[in-house]
């Protein structure tokens, strides 16, 4: 009888990339680029601490190939423009310590950052503080391409794979639900149309780059919104990903559209998509990852036991202990939780990211930020910076 994986099992991926364990650092939206879409060196150094910490992969959030659809201005954008020698430095020392570092490949679409773009969806959107343009049949066609593009320079730099986002409200996402998903034309109805534009961007994708460069997708399980995508057809998702190249399916859930509550807000205990992943297990063999709701040990140990799944991401838990699978090897406490007296809505989320920013900067030591500090700081920082991605795109 075969004994279940363990945590610290290696992971072998369809295309022959093995993984050293089986923890992940989620994507997260660091907003530690430059302000101008290039790495900087606290960036650098945060991935580098991560590596060193003992991960399998690390995946950086929202790297755009299109600098017009930004999700923050803190964002980095890999295109022509771009700064060659600091991504490959960030690709060099993030990948240490026989870690692997890949790019979540980003479009924001309707969710692009206003101050700094032209939204753009599957379709107009018109709320009191939030609208978004319909993209023409050319701006879609452009899509694939564009997330090829960049997975190609990915690989020429040194990244070991690419994420494409098809979760959380961005572009690929707001294709998949319904809910802002209203084209009658041949990328809207039916879930088989909505999937259409994920379908040709992971063709595209993987054509694109070398059989050893990682290929992963990251899906909503559910939109968790009334109306939005059900678990029912991220099934039928799912199952249409068999066998397109795809070495690592992350699960998540949740969308960032205005009066949606994003998982990362959950309160509840517990990982939140392993049960999702044990039915999405029975309609493919592409390798499995949850994300989301992992603050313990035991709580990984058992999901990866359970064959439910093949990895675990962890986000949050890499920012409170950047060591996270050396802890957990070694048998030291898990990571403690930060609590709040009151969390006004993106509270949690610049916390975290001012805290990412203390990592990298190794002023880890810096416990006595509130939540209120941590907002005035992550505004003023993108504040700085949106004159400095306008200016980028002046010159472009």
């Amino acid at each position: 009888m075969i004994s279940p994986p363990t945590l610290f099992a290696p992971l072998t991926l369809p295309n022959g990339r093995v993984l050293k364990n089986r923890i992940i650092k989620a994507a997260m939206s660091d907003s530690l680029g430059d302000g101008q879409g290039n790495p900087t060196a606290t960036q650098i150094r945060l991935y580098e601490r991560w590596a060193e910490g003992g991960l399998s992969a690390s995946i950086i959030g929202e790297v755009q190939g299109d600098p017009l659809y930004p999700e923050r201005p803190g964002n980095l954008v890999l295109d022509d423009n771009a700064d060659m020698a600091a991504f490959r430095e960030l690709a060099r020392r993030g990948s240490s310590n026989k870690a692997q570092l890949w790019l979540q490949l980003g479009h924001a679409g309707a969710l692009a950052h206003l101050p700094i773009s032209a939204p753009k969806g599957p379709s107009a959107i018109e709320f009191p503080d939030f609208r978004s343009e319909a993209m023409s049949r050319a701006e879609i066609a452009a899509v694939p391409g564009c997330f090829a593009k960049t997975a190609r320079r990915a690989a020429d730099l040194g990244f070991g794979g690419v994420q494409i986002h098809a979760a959380h409200g961005f572009l690929l996402s707001q294709f998949l639900s319904p809910l802002f998903n209203r084209r009658t034309d041949a990328f809207g109805g039916s879930i088989h149309a909505r999937m259409r534009l994920l379908i040709e961007t992971v063709e595209a994708v993987r054509a694109a780059v070398p059989p050893e460069f990682v290929v992963s997708v990251k899906l909503n399980a559910t939109d968790q919104i009334a109306g939005g995508l059900t678990e029912e057809e991220s099934l039928v998702v799912v199952a249409a990903l068999e066998g397109m190249g795809v070495d690592l399916l992350d699960m998540s859930g949740g969308t960032y559209f205005p009066g949606a509550p994003p998982s990362s807000e959950r309160t509840s205990d517990g990982p939140y998509f392993v049960a999702f992943a044990r039915a999405a297990r029975q309609l493919t063999t592409i390798p499995l990852m949850a994300t989301g709701g992992f603050k313990r040990r035991e709580e990984a140990e058992a999901a990866i036991h359970s064959g439910d799944v093949d990895a675990v991401g962890v986000a949050r838990g890499f920012v409170l202990d950047p060591s996270l699978p050396n802890t957990w090897q070694a048998g030291r406490s898990d990571p403690v939780f930060p609590r709040f007296a009151t969390l006004p809505p993106g509270g949690m989320t610049a916390w975290f990211t001012m805290r990412m920013t203390d990592l990298g900067s190794e002023q880890e030591n810096r416990t006595d930020r509130d939540i209120a500090e941590a907002i005035a700081e992550y505004e003023k920082r993108d504040k700085q910076r949106l004159a400095l991605w306008k200016n980028r795109s002046l010159r472009q």
